[in-house]
């Protein structure tokens, strides 16, 4: 059992918050109540007090109430605000779907806790790059601030569908998904 920082069970404040769907955490501004020892780790695994949060229902509940405040994360609820650790972004994006082609492509993308996101103006795509190795990590906004990083294989198959497209007077590869483009790198620089 998971128990707040006040001593309640966190666990029955967000079976309350989600009986109707979707809980309204952009709309919640409750007092903060501490730190709780709860950490997302760069993989995707929810850890608590060091230890894997092992079922998958209990994840996305926690999941379904994470908000980012400020470059903080929270899980709230209506009436509380606890933080907690996330080492690179909550979500992975494991899978996308594609329909159909060229400016009329639409990538939806679905994480490890279920949620989906069609990578398009709401849901944009973006690729960081590693300074010393060059290395892509390239992310979906899921929502509210809250992104996945999209995950090896997914990234690869992207690669697969990708085109070249004028960027800022260059010519950059990228991914096209509901009529808008995303650069992932430069065109010249690409090899093979």
């Amino acid at each position: 059992m998971i128990v707040k920082p006040g001593g309640e069970n966190l666990m029955e404040a967000v079976q309350k918050a989600s009986k109707m769907g979707p809980p309204p955490v952009h709309l919640w501004n409750p007092p903060f109540c501490g730190d709780m020892d709860m950490r997302i780790a760069r993989d995707g695994t929810w850890f608590h007090e060091g230890t894997p949060i092992g079922r998958l229902p209990m994840v996305k509940m926690f999941a379904s109430i994470l908000k980012l405040e400020e470059g903080k994360y929270f899980l709230v609820t209506p009436v509380e605000k606890v933080g907690i650790v996330v080492e690179d972004v909550p979500f992975i994006a494991v899978d996308f779907s594609v329909e159909g082609e060229g400016d009329s492509r639409v990538i939806t993308f679905t994480t490890n806790v279920g949620d989906t996101a069609t990578a398009g103006p709401e849901h944009p795509l973006r690729v960081e790059r590693d300074a010393a190795t060059g290395e892509p990590a390239p992310y979906v906004m899921i929502r509210r601030g809250l992104e996945a990083r999209i995950d090896r294989k997914s990234f690869y198959r992207l690669v697969e569908i990708g085109e070249t497209a004028p960027h800022e007077g260059a010519d950059w590869f990228g991914i096209r998904s509901a009529g808008q483009f995303f650069p992932v790198i430069p065109a010249g620089e690409l090899t093979g």
